[in-house]
């Protein structure tokens, strides 16, 4: 059916599936705060991706490959008669413990010597845009001249430059601020240099370019991705990790003390994805985050296990880290008279943040010891007796935490190919209703590739409308991975931008864009009423696996939300797996009158494999159009492979 013709036909010509649907019957009251995101250092999703800066490696502490110390200043350059090499013993200070010696052997006016940088897969520069540079520099002989700092095109040509002076025997901070001209043609292929005119040697660290960032926030994040996950109306955001929370050993983990205050006070770490983080993205910019997009802060915290199998699980081991979780709630919480909240205030935010969620590590069942039951009782512990009002989040099932019932549990959900996830649909279904309430702390449809596609996209709102349904079981949910640098995706694993494949929103250093996935995440999330309503259905047509497998083909859920605690609009969301377009008899009780047009917004491919991309960012995304007929009992056409709402006014 075209959507230009989105009207009801008459139900006398239906013939197959039929869907009742109790508008006055409630089955489940949903959270308000369902849908949210989750997010970690994977796929270069702050470095390189949402954090704002464009250098990589600007601190000069980033490995080689996967060595764990740096030994060359990787993804820098020599221009002209120039050498480098990483000192140790002159440093800018305790956390950037090394800096980059810069030795120019000749140079002139017409031939100039220094460095270059090609940023993240290149430097995205738009047209009549600021960007703002800084970096810290000293000399131990005569002043080395004018630098030039410039953002140039990759060929050599100078897109824009500026000059500073006065390099000293201490370091010191410069910032100045080039604007690129009116004419600039958008452009990620471009590369940051710095440069000196005559012969000398000096010291460098920090070397930052930023462009404009979400609401100006200094040390920030990118624009075009914070528009796409504002979009999403998210509620809460967990944060910082996934394995980025307990990282391959104890000292990669998520160190937060170590990522607040002067980003050139923070030291950086190797995150588990195996590149280097700066932790500019740090505690107070992971807040900042939830507070620009309206979200709820979710704490994912460490707990005492990292990816290599170390672990803790006795009180006077664990001592430490507990008090170390005790003071990250307190940055988060805690008003100006306590120690942490006052430091919260020093970085610049004196107001606390509204959380009430704390998860207690991640992901423990791979932790085959068993140790995660003594270490989940004893965090616990600590943080109810301090924080009686906070929710905990267990990573592992109720059975698994014998000594101590967790408040939430999360489960995390991955389903290999569109199949698995059909296996899925009927979890909650059967989850036993004494046990603590479930958020679906990571999940997706591993189907196509890099991205997800349309199969992808319709298993995945078959899923959220099984999770819609049982809410009085699943209290929240979060689609992961969220972010991935598209910019090279095959190769040797050490170039690689990408890590994972499947994610919500991809990117290159210029251009961004949402997948199926998003869209089926944007319009759940836009239409998530109060209640469900109860609804069945009959002669549900099935599809077929190449392996002789059989599912539903059409999967829905239907709620309402409420106004002023009266019945409000209704929604009734589909995902059809069905190769053709499919007439579905809809049969509606339980109001006394009806109105007789609503808005039919649906997300289609005829071709169920094809995603979007950077080159077609929006080859498949939702379209709405007035949908008339509604009437107790009419007959709605789903296009052959969609997702969609159908939504109507109750009077």
């Amino acid at each position: 059916m075209a959507l230009g013709a989105a009207c009801a036909q008459a139900a006398e010509s239906a013939s197959g599936p039929e869907l009742h649907i109790d508008l006055g019957r409630v089955k489940a009251r949903l959270n308000p705060g369902f849908y949210g995101l989750m997010t970690e250092e994977i796929n270069f999703g702050y470095e390189g991706g949402l954090y704002g800066e464009l250098i990589r490696n600007r601190s000069f502490k980033a490995e080689a490959g996967f060595a764990y110390q740096a030994e060359e200043p990787v993804y820098w350059r020599t221009l002209g008669a120039a050498e480098i090499e990483l000192d140790k013993k002159l440093k800018l200070n305790d956390a950037l413990d090394l800096s980059l010696a810069l030795t120019i052997r000749s140079a002139s006016a017409a031939q100039p010597a220094g460095i270059v940088n090609p940023g993240f897969w290149g430097i995205g520069l738009r047209p009549d845009t600021d960007y703002r540079v800084s970096f810290y520099a000293r000399t131990e002989g005569a002043d080395p001249g004018p630098l030039t700092l410039a953002l140039a095109k990759a060929g050599g040509a100078t897109v824009v430059a500026a000059q500073v002076e006065g390099v000293g025997r201490e370091w010191r901070k410069f910032e100045l601020t080039l604007r690129t001209g009116r004419e600039l043609v958008a452009s990620k292929d471009n590369v940051f240099t710095l440069t000196a005119a005559r012969p000398g040697k000096l010291w460098l660290q920090q070397v930052s370019v930023f462009g404009p960032t979400y609401k100006n926030r200094p040390n920030g994040l990118r624009p075009d991705l914070m528009e796409l996950m504002a979009a999403l109306k998210p509620k809460f955001l967990r944060f910082p990790g996934g394995n980025y929370v307990e990282g391959d050993t104890f000292g990669q983990r998520f160190d937060w003390k170590k990522t607040i205050g002067d980003p050139a006070q923070r030291p950086g770490h190797r995150s588990p994805w195996n590149y280097w983080s700066t932790d500019g993205m740090g505690m107070l910019e992971f807040l900042l985050w939830c507070k620009d997009l309206g979200m709820e802060p979710l704490l994912n915290m460490f707990a005492g296990y990292a990816l290599n199998g170390e672990r803790l699980s006795t009180p006077e081991d664990l001592a430490p880290y507990v008090q170390e979780a005790l003071d990250q709630i307190e940055y988060v919480i805690g008003d100006t008279r306590t120690k942490w909240g006052a430091l919260r205030a020093r970085d610049g935010h004196p107001e606390p943040f509204a959380m009430r969620y704390v998860e207690i590590g991640n992901e423990d069942f791979f932790d085959k010891s068993g140790s995660y039951d003594k270490r989940f009782a004893i965090f616990f512990k600590a943080i109810r007796t301090k924080y009686p009002q906070l929710q905990l989040i267990s990573t592992m099932k109720t059975e698994d935490t014998p000594s101590q019932r967790p408040d939430l549990v999360d489960d995390h959900t991955y389903a290999w190919g569109e199949a698995m996830m059909y296996e899925r649909l009927n979890d909650y279904d059967k989850h036993p209703r004494s046990d603590p309430k479930v958020f679906i702390g990571e999940w997706a449809t591993h189907q196509g590739w890099p991205m997800p596609g349309m199969k992808a996209a319709i298993a995945d709102a078959a899923y959220l409308a099984s999770l819609e349904r049982n809410a009085d079981v699943v209290m929240m949910a979060a689609y992961a991975p969220l972010l991935a640098n598209l910019s090279q995706v095959t190769g040797h694993s050490r170039e690689r931008s990408l890590q994972w494949a499947t994610n919500l929103i991809g990117y290159d250093a210029l251009r961004s864009y949402g997948t199926p996935s998003y869209y089926v995440q944007k319009l759940f999330s836009e239409t998530l009423g109060d209640v469900v309503l109860e609804s069945t259905g009959s002669a549900i047509p099935q599809w077929t696996t190449s392996d002789n497998k059989s599912f539903p083909a059409l999967h829905w859920v239907v709620t309402r939300k409420d106004t002023a605690g009266q019945p409000g609009r209704i929604h009734i969301k589909f995902a059809s797996r069905a190769a053709t377009d499919q007439p579905v008899r809809v049969r509606l009780n339980g109001l006394g009158t009806l109105p007789r047009t609503g808005t039919l917004t649906v997300l289609s491919s005829a071709d169920p494999d094809a995603g979007n991309s950077l080159d077609e960012p929006t080859r498949i995304v939702p379209r709405a159009r007035t949908f008339t007929g509604i009437t107790r009992d009419f007959t709605l056409t789903l296009p052959a492979y969609s997702v969609g709402v159908l939504e109507f006014e109750t009077p």
